[in-house]
């Protein structure tokens, strides 16, 4: 029995060592304004809960479902130009997804949605000569949604809508030093998680105004294997849009639910054309076409053009086939621009 002593003392260790290093994640915030997955909304000002033509209604908002009774499948994907960040900030939640990145697909069937998202992708590693340390990080979570959505019959100017996560992913974290000719380790952690969440969201019609609002992750858990459960950073979303003709526009803020909520404010304007080319042989349409134009911007307090994220998008569709495109960055900065594209088919 005293020959086991030893090692069974050195495994107790070792398990008590990976529970010291704290976690190098310190939040879960993933639901900002500039992490939309849709050029829709990026393009009209980075935020969406009144307006059911974007196919990636059930991310902003399930409510916008109940209105959606084509079928469709779409997906989009962000090219974003390479910025200067130090390691800590790479590997922040907010900051967690690469540059160059597939981001969302969804499919949209009769008031309800299925998607799946990478919400956090990040790999790091980094050798500081000076100091003879290094770091290595490696994170990602994925996140499958279904979203569904419903009206009265007697009240369809009210809508609701609710979405369904479940949310699994993996962390791998590494510090070394160097001592001689030697790594020593200084933190290890290789880490799953698992987790759910919940939005709830609502609009409502009333002539040419649709008001509309939706609470992100209201219920949230992420269980980690050896860690702490933790919660998702509640937002809320809540804005108003008027429609005349071929013209929207859209008001609206979002907020976190916290004692320190951070609060963004954000505008847009959506203009579209449409026209059909008849079939000379018959009298029905042989083909549909529209033109969007999309101009928008968002802060936190629009304090000096530093301040504020600028937005531009535009999309074309061809019949059911649709493809959007939108351009952000943050105080006219061009050479920082972030990049959303989508490509989505429908079927009647």
């Amino acid at each position: 029995m005293n020959k086991f002593l030893p090692l069974l003392m050195l495994l107790c260790a070792t398990s008590l060592m990976a529970q010291y290093y704290p976690l190098p994640i310190t939040e879960y915030d993933y639901l900002l304004p500039e992490n939309n997955v849709s050029p829709i909304t990026m393009g009209t000002g980075g935020m969406n809960v009144t307006s059911a033509a974007d196919a990636f209604s059930s991310y902003n908002n399930p409510a916008l479902l109940a209105d959606r009774d084509l079928t469709s499948f779409t997906t989009s994907f962000r090219l974003s130009n390479d910025e200067d960040r130090t390691f800590w900030e790479a590997m922040a939640i907010s900051n967690a997804l690469r540059e160059k990145q597939f981001q969302y697909f969804a499919v949209n069937a009769k008031q309800v949605a299925f998607a799946y998202q990478p919400v956090a992708n990040v790999h790091l590693s980094e050798w500081n000569a000076t100091a003879d340390t290094s770091r290595y990080y490696d994170y990602k979570l994925d996140k499958v949604q279904m979203s569904l959505a419903a009206k009265d019959s007697k009240y369809t100017a009210l809508k609701a809508g609710l979405s369904l996560k479940y949310l699994s992913g993996r962390l791998i974290y590494l510090k070394e030093h160097r001592v001689g000719n030697l790594l020593v380790r200084d933190a290890f952690i290789d880490d799953k998680v698992k987790g759910f969440s919940t939005d709830l969201g609502f609009t409502y019609e009333t002539g040419s105004f649709v008001m509309g609002a939706c609470v992100y992750d209201l219920f949230s858990r992420l269980y980690w294997e050896n860690y702490d459960s933790k919660p998702i950073q509640r937002r809320i979303g809540t804005g108003v849009e008027y429609q005349s003709d071929n013209l929207k526009l859209l008001f609206g803020l979002q907020s976190k639910i916290a004692t320190n909520p951070e609060t963004s404010y954000h505008m847009g304007m959506e203009y579209d054309w449409t026209w059909s080319n008849n079939n000379s042989f018959t009298e029905e349409a042989a083909t549909n076409q529209g033109l969007v134009l999309r101009l928008g911007m968002y802060s936190k307090d629009f304090y000096g053009v530093k301040n504020i994220n600028y937005t531009l998008g535009t999309g074309y569709n061809y019949n059911l086939l649709r493809f959007d495109v939108s351009l952000s960055n943050r105080g006219m900065a061009l050479k920082n621009s972030t990049y959303l594209f989508s490509l989505g088919i429908g079927f009647e």
